[in-house]
This record gives structure tokens, sequence and C-alpha cells, in this order.
């Protein structure tokens, strides 16, 4: 295995995404880990992973993963569906650093659902993938799956154009509401960010449903079992990286309440 080293309390966790849509994960985990060093790559160059083929989005999960490592990280958080559904395995079989990947959150959702049936809005990458297939596959006996490709949504977010996704929700919501789903699941770490868009078109009896803070329990969780959560009240360092434009980083960081913090632009 590439990577084998001792890691250390004080060391950063590792984040990367697609883009920034993983910054709706790295919210939680700072919310439930005040403490954490983080160190966050946006690859929003590449973005979206979700129309790439499986190779590609191995090779840009093993590209950002390396760079985490090389930057002195902990664990890596895959905060994006697509990668965690196509390359977390390749990464865990070819790396000795803890992993966390987030999936759709589809078993919270098949087992509160009333209507037995529910939505599942996710890039065309999950959606094929093999993991969220055999995932899904547990729950198809019981309930109706209403999956829909968000299409489009990852470039408008990535631009900063959050309110010119409406259309495009209005259009996937609908034929998820026409089939009578009671539960949303979110399978994409940009969709969060659209959550006050989606009420306003959903009515409240729909639930929406995100996989962040269990990712962020997943990743302290893990912490713990290794002995390397950072504990002690000190000043922790975050920094956000990206290949895109940094005035949209700085933008998204301003709307979940971490500005301030270092943001540069690298080439990755």
């Amino acid at each position: 295995m590439a990577g084998e080293r001792t890691y250390q309390p004080h060391d950063p966790i590792g984040i990367f995404d697609s883009g920034l849509g993983g910054l709706s994960i790295c919210r939680e985990i700072v919310q439930l880990l005040p403490n954490e060093s983080i160190i966050y790559l946006a690859d929003s160059r590449n973005a979206p992973y979700g129309e790439r083929s499986k190779e590609e989005i191995i090779a840009l999960s093993v590209k950002n993963t390396e760079l985490l490592i090389a930057s002195g990280c902990k664990i890596v958080v895959v905060a994006c569906n697509t990668a965690t559904t196509n390359a977390i395995r390749h990464l865990r079989s070819h790396y000795d650093i803890p992993f966390i990947g987030i999936e759709p959150a589809i078993k919270p959702a098949a087992l509160h659902s009333k209507t037995n049936k529910i939505g599942v809005l996710a890039t065309k990458g999950t959606l094929s993938s093999e993991l969220f297939a055999i995932t899904s596959r547990q729950y198809r006996d019981e309930i109706e799956i209403v999956e829909v490709e968000g299409k489009g949504l990852v470039t408008l977010i990535e631009s900063g154009q959050l309110e010119a996704t409406k259309p495009l929700l209005e259009e996937y919501l609908g034929r998820m509401e026409a089939k009578g789903v009671d539960k949303i699941v979110l399978g994409c770490s940009h969709y969060p960010f659209l959550i006050p868009i989606i009420r306003e078109i959903i009515p409240d009896s729909i639930q929406v449903i995100d996989s962040g803070e269990a990712v962020a329990r997943q990743t302290k969780n893990v912490l713990i079992e290794r002995h390397i959560l950072h504990t002690s009240d000190h000043h922790p360092r975050r920094s956000f990286f990206t290949n895109g434009d940094e005035k949209i980083l700085a933008g998204f960081l301003q709307q979940i309440h971490l500005e301030g913090q270092q943001i540069a632009f690298r080439s990755f």
C-alpha cells in the first residue's frame, strides 16, 4: 500500500469533492468537530464527475487523495457521491489512510416512508454505479425508488447560479411528486445548497434527506477508533484550495459561515 505512516491527532482532516458541493459535508464536520484542522480540495475544473467514465473518476480521486496525503492529512473524506460509488473501493485497497465515503441515504428514507415510495435525485455517475445498485437492491422489494438524474444542476451550482436551477428542479422534483414519494434523497453533495429552492417547490409533506450529518458522525467515530481525534482546544487551520474560481469558493464559504479561512487557487 502507498502512503504508510503514523497519523497524529493534530494532523488535518482531508476532504475532496468534484468542486464546491463537498462544502455541505465540510460544514457538518466543522460543527461536530470544531477542534479539527481541515484541508479541502475543490476539483472544480473537472466537475461534474457524474458525467465522466468510471476510469476517469478513479484517476481523479487518486490524484486528489495523493495531494491530501502529501499535505499530511490523517483521514480522507470523499465528499462526493459519484467518487464514493465509483472509486472508494479502489482507494481503500491502495492506501492505508482511512476513508469516509458518502452514499445516498436510501436506508433511512426507505425505513421511514409511509407511501413506500422514495425519490433519489443524483448524478448519472451515481445512479449507474455498482455500489448504488447494490445498496438500492436491498429495498426494492419493499419500496418503489424513483430515480431522477439531476442533469445540469452541478454545473450551475459550480458557477454560483443557484436560482437558475429552479426550472430544472421543478421538472425533476415534479416527476417524483407525481409518483407519490414522501421522501426525497439528495444523492449529490452539491444538492444541499439547493434545499431552500427545493422547499419552495415541493409540499411540506415531502421530507428532504441528505447525508452530511451522518458523514460527520462517521468521521468522528473513525477518528476515535484510530485514536487520532483532536480533542484539545486550539485554533484549527482550515485551508480551502480550488482549481476553479476563488471568488465563487469564497461566496460559498460565506454562505456556510466559514469565511475568513485560507483560500487559494491551486493547479491540480
